[in-house]
């Protein structure tokens, strides 16, 4: 332990690095979103280091002032985009939910092919008179490449 006490009095930011780097290889591993910000605090502590020498008290006082406050933004001005109830951001094809469309041909056995979104899509709509040509839908759920529609 005295050899990382040594090594932080000469080179500081390199230890915040250090600690940035876990933080990031956790969150990465993990995914859970939370250890992104104390990740970026320890760099923005270790950024600060290369200015002025605070002292370890002062740099983890302001490591965990800069988390809480990091974390505490995110949540709360990032909510939207890291909300669970939204589309995944990686899958464009959820976002169709509550889109509408317009049917290409009619529907057979339930099964037929709508344009939504600049795209051709096959769909299925398992409810009640099956569309016809030129009917405008709403989809309503996503299964793989199928749009369910009604």
């Amino acid at each position: 332990m005295g050899g990382l006490m040594a090594f932080y009095a000469t080179h500081p930011f390199w230890v915040w690095l250090a600690v940035a780097a876990i933080f990031l290889a956790v969150e990465v591993a993990t995914g859970t979103g939370w250890l992104l910000w104390p990740a970026a605090s320890a760099f923005l502590v270790g950024l600060l280091t290369l200015v002025a020498p605070l002292g370890l008290p002062v740099e983890l006082v302001l490591f965990a002032v800069l988390t809480i406050a990091t974390t505490y933004l995110a949540r709360r001005f990032l909510k939207p985009v890291l909300d669970a109830k939204n589309p995944d951001l990686n899958d464009p094809s959820l976002r169709l939910v509550g889109r509408d469309g317009e049917v290409l041909d009619a529907f057979v056995n339930g099964k037929g092919r709508v344009f939504v979104d600049g795209k051709e899509w096959a769909a299925v709509a398992p409810d009640g008179e099956p569309p016809a040509a030129g009917q405008k839908v709403l989809v309503v759920a996503v299964d793989g490449a199928v749009l369910t529609v009604k």
